[in-house]
């Protein structure tokens, strides 16, 4: 892979902080000139170890993890990483079989890129990430709460604020990925309707199969359920979807 010329195509409000974390350094290398040059502040990792000090000390608004690396690969530091933070991660990995796509989705990724890449398209994936992240489009919007418009919705001990977008017990937020937090919000301003699952797929626009999507509730519902194996408030509803049924 030769280094590209600039595309220009980065078209955020603010300069993102990138972590790419590769154990290949001419990848390495490449990619974080090729995320500077197209509107990226960079900083670099070749392991999971480097990787964890910078971020004890710096604070980033997307991650790019490869999966294969020495002594801890991209899948172990993103279990460890999501008991803590909700940071985007874009996991890059040379399998590109379906089954290792499930598994980064499973481990929390955000999103899944197959080498060999152009480095455009890992732009536009990172661009699109943190467009989801930072924007809501008109149509998921919150809308004006009129007389029987609910600004929240309650699971048991949980509460969804709708403004914030965001769940927590008592009063303590609860961390989501970017793409537990979409899929949540899209059911919730569905609350009671059942939503198929090509259509969260559409709607959630990560790493958007109906397969990804069954991962990301299978996820979600560990923190939403009391016992995740008899879901009480995210129901599959068989051939059709999945519905969202509050207190």
């Amino acid at each position: 892979m030769t280094a590209p010329e600039p595309t220009g195509m980065l078209d955020l409000e603010s300069r993102p902080h990138i972590l790419v974390v590769d154990d290949d350094e001419r990848l390495r290398a490449l990619l974080t000139r090729y995320l500077t040059d197209n509107g990226c502040l960079v900083s670099a990792a070749a392991d999971a170890a480097e990787a964890r000090a910078h971020l004890a000390a710096l604070t980033f608004d997307l991650l790019v993890v490869d999966v294969m690396m020495p002594e801890e690969d991209g899948l172990s530091l993103t279990r460890t990483l999501r008991q803590s933070s909700g940071v985007p991660i874009l996991m890059l990995t040379a399998m590109g079989d379906p089954e290792a796509r499930i598994r980064g989705l499973e481990a929390g990724a955000d999103d899944y890129l197959p080498k060999p890449f152009e480095p455009r398209e890992l732009l536009l994936r990172i661009t699109g990430i943190l467009r989801r992240v930072g924007e809501r489009s008109p149509a998921d919007a919150p809308q004006p709460a009129g007389a029987n418009a609910p600004t929240a919705l309650c699971f048991g001990p949980l509460r969804l604020d709708l403004t914030r977008e965001e769940l927590s017990r008592d009063d303590e937020p609860l961390r989501l990925t970017t793409a537990e937090r979409q899929l949540l919000m899209v059911l919730a301003r569905q609350a009671g309707e059942t939503v198929s699952r090509e259509d969260l797929a559409d709607r959630t626009g990560t790493a958007a199969t109906p397969r990804a999507v069954d991962v990301h509730v299978t996820r979600l519902r560990r923190k939403l359920e009391p016992d995740p194996r008899r879901p009480r408030y995210l129901q599959t509803v068989r051939g059709r979807g999945y519905l969202l049924r509050p207190d």
